[in-house]
């Protein structure tokens, strides 16, 4: 008894370190995003290739990469200190889904209709007021399925931060396998599914809320 409290206590621990890295990739991920695909989507040529291919690269290469290149590479190749461990999963992870939800963004505004935009200017609003005030919900209406994918494969994908020795919830029971045991392998199952299943009956509840929006 005294054992399971002890890891589960450890757990705990670590998965507050893992909701840390979800909360502030996704607080940070979001609004980055949002200006990535306006960058993709850009007037300005050479602004829109530069970042289509950014998003290119890092949308083509694995999230355990990029860790490790963030983590190690300005160390090697600039000969400057080494970033602390989570900071560098943070960067990482946020590039990575910024780059991500920025493609979401662009689909979702590129998908409505070209006569919305139109019909707006008749009404003589301006370009932010169409946006805002026109455009705005549809797009959140379009991408909430494809954005709750994301923001659920970003609850496993912090386990990630372990390749690095940031001690997230998995590497806490990756610790007790390595000493005899396999059930805090198990156990961790339950802390997953547990926040998965929250976030999905909060997207439920959101898209339930959205319904009224005529897309």
């Amino acid at each position: 008894m005294d054992q399971f409290l002890q890891i589960t206590l450890e757990l705990l621990e670590g998965f507050g370190t893992t909701c840390l890295i979800f909360i502030i990739t996704l607080a940070l991920s979001l609004p980055i995003g949002l200006l990535v695909a306006f960058g993709s989507m850009s007037g300005f040529k050479p602004l829109r290739a530069v970042v289509r291919t950014f998003v290119w690269i890092i949308r083509g290469t694995p999230l355990l990469l990029q860790i490790l290149f963030i983590f190690y590479g300005p160390a090697l190749l600039f000969n400057v200190p080494v970033m602390p461990r989570l900071i560098a999963v943070l960067v990482a992870f946020v590039i990575n889904y910024a780059c991500y939800f920025s493609e979401i963004y662009r689909g979702g505004i590129e998908s409505v209709p070209r006569g919305q935009y139109e019909a707006g200017q008749v009404l003589g609003m301006t370009r932010g007021q169409i946006f805002f005030r026109v455009i705005l919900l549809q797009v959140v209406k379009r991408i909430v399925p494809p954005m709750s994918n994301e923001i659920i494969t970003l609850v496993k994908d912090t386990s990630l931060a372990r390749v690095i020795v940031v001690t997230e919830i998995l590497k806490v029971a990756e610790n007790w396998l390595l000493k005899g045991l396999v059930w805090p392998i198990f156990y961790t199952a339950v802390f997953y599914l547990l926040f998965v299943g929250l976030l999905t009956l909060l997207f439920r509840w959101l898209e339930k809320k959205l319904d009224f929006i005529k897309v």
